[in-house]
């Protein structure tokens, strides 16, 4: 990938697709945030529950960024109670890694991969005996699973068998329920922000993972299987439904960002190829 402070930068190909992508990442949070302005940079705050939002450069934003200015968000963050949270694309913005690691944040590394609208997504079924793969509805009964597996799957990151199965999953269930998870995820499908499909074997989903689409591009996001039903190619079948369905809506650019370089290799299965790194910054644990 060519470092976008090289004066031929501009002219390269992939300047345009990163460029969409800034203005989906800018974007997609608008929708369930208050936006504060901070300069150089753009601090996200969800209005009501829900998973927490994060700062990110600022749309159209070309000069360097200082470790005070990754600070000043930082205070604000601490001061609303949330989390200290920066995500950004490496090639887009090249100084905000280092101002955010001298102010004491940990930068982890994402492979960044998109899927060409030429190319066709691998034939790989996820399917076997008595598996079936397919979207989740609004008032489908396995919406609830489909929002708890990705949680465990997180929890025990990586590719290997793990140990939470079917009694952590209900754990999940209740959980996803009590905090209002499914209802706003049921708002979000209704109103054609959020796709979401499902891996389920005798009524319980196994895997699962999400798309939320925007003027013609979507993001495929929370793609998890239930640790103990790892190894079976699950993920791989739950990620083909939704590009098959982003691609059904009309979106021309999809993209996702993998945990590691074994997973994207993974997607790479499917025609997702590396167009640059994401960057997640958050205090060292």
């Amino acid at each position: 990938m060519p470092d976008v402070t090289s004066p031929d930068f501009d002219d390269h190909p992939e300047r345009a697709l990163l460029d969409r992508l800034e203005e989906y990442y800018d974007a997609i949070p608008r929708h369930g945030a208050r936006v504060e302005d901070h300069g150089p940079l753009t601090l996200f705050v969800r209005e009501g529950q829900g998973w927490p939002f994060y700062a990110r450069p600022a749309r159209g934003w070309s000069g360097p960024l200082q470790p005070t200015d990754v600070q000043k968000v930082r205070a604000r963050q601490r001061e609303l109670g949330i989390p200290e949270s920066f995500e950004w694309v490496a090639e887009t913005t090249p100084t905000l890694r280092a101002a955010a690691e001298e102010s004491g944040l940990v930068v982890h590394e994402h492979p960044l991969m998109v899927l060409d609208p030429g190319t066709p997504a691998a034939d790989v079924d996820g399917s076997s005996g008595n598996v079936s793969v397919r979207l989740i509805g609004a008032d489908d009964p396995m919406l609830p699973g489909a929002l708890a597996v990705p949680h465990l799957a997180f929890a025990e990151p990586g590719t290997h068998v793990g140990l939470a199965g079917a009694p952590q999953l209900t754990e999940a269930i209740n959980a996803c329920i009590a905090d209002g998870s499914v209802e706003r995820a049921i708002v979000r499908i209704r109103a054609g922000l959020t796709a979401v499909a499902a891996a389920v074997e005798h009524g319980s989903v196994l895997s699962a993972g999400q798309h939320q689409l925007l003027a013609g591009v979507s993001e495929i996001v929370g793609v998890g299987t239930l640790p103990a039903a790892r190894r079976r190619g699950l993920a791989l079948a739950v990620t083909e439904a939704l590009v098959a369905d982003a691609r059904s809506r009309g979106a021309a650019t999809v993209f996702l960002s993998a945990g590691d370089d074994d997973v994207a290799r993974v997607y790479a299965r499917l025609g997702f190829r590396r167009v640059g790194t994401a960057l997640i910054a958050e205090p060292a644990e």
